[in-house]
């Protein structure tokens, strides 16, 4: 990851600052590993959509388009991508410089490792595995700036979140079918990461990013991905510019 860090959850007194319409905050795709290639999305229904493969190896890429600090939460299959709880935009994530990008790959087990995240059946998913197997399917990044605070110097301070708990961080589809795939708890990597202090703008995300997955024969089943059409073949009257009517 390019200079990633984890985010600590400050208490906010009042914050004022509000979401409003500005320049996008991040860029977000979903990069296979095993394939070497960013995977394409497809559109239906105001809903962006991606084609796993089972047994392949992904990572979130997130890419800080603004001029400010951006922390960004990530969820996969509705579970917290560091800290491993059902997720929610209040909780931990990864704070990217301006401009900067991280690669989000697996599951943060501590400030040196991950477990990768790799497409599997959703039996073998790490949110079947602990029992939560009802958002497995999709990928979620809520994306916050960093409000301007200049801090006075002053001695160093345990940081605490809203309950006064030190905290140490770095980083319903109603009648919808079945997940034909799910994300796995996989192989552990060395992924380095430390704490950081960041305060959010407001507490309402500047935006959230929204990418559901599926087997590629899910989603041309289900008519995401279009199906390719064989070219039309025209009769030609005329195949064979010379001879004569040979017998039958």
């Amino acid at each position: 990851m390019t200079r990633s860090t984890l985010f600590a959850c400050l208490a906010m007194a009042a914050v004022t600052h509000g979401a409003h319409a500005r320049a996008p905050v991040a860029h977000v795709e979903i990069y296979d590993r095993t394939q070497h290639e960013v995977l394409p999305e497809y559109r239906k229904s105001g809903e962006r959509w991606i084609a796993g493969e089972r047994g392949h190896e992904y990572a979130v890429r997130i890419r800080n388009r603004s001029d400010v600090r951006v922390l960004a939460v990530v969820s996969v299959d509705g579970i917290n991508a560091v800290t491993g709880a059902a997720a929610s935009p209040a909780q931990s994530g990864y704070v990217i410089e301006p401009g900067e990008s991280v690669s989000v790959a697996g599951w943060r087990k501590d400030l040196d490792r991950t477990a990768a995240f790799v497409f599997v059946d959703p039996a073998r998913s790490y949110a079947a595995r602990t029992a939560r197997p009802e958002n497995i399917g999709v990928i979620g990044v809520a994306l916050f700036r960093e409000r301007a605070v200049q801090f006075a110097p002053e001695k160093q301070e345990e940081v605490t979140d809203a309950t006064g708990r030190p905290q140490r961080s770095a980083e319903s589809r109603a009648s919808a079918p079945a997940a034909s795939i799910g994300t796995g708890h996989g192989r552990r990597e060395h992924s380095p990461a430390q704490w950081t202090r960041f305060e959010r703008e407001s507490h309402t995300p500047d935006s959230i990013v929204t990418l559901r997955y599926e087997s590629r024969e899910r989603l041309l089943a289900m008519g995401v991905i279009p199906r390719a059409r064989a070219p039309r073949a025209y009769p030609d009257p005329f195949p064979a510019a010379y001879g004569f009517v040979p017998d039958p």
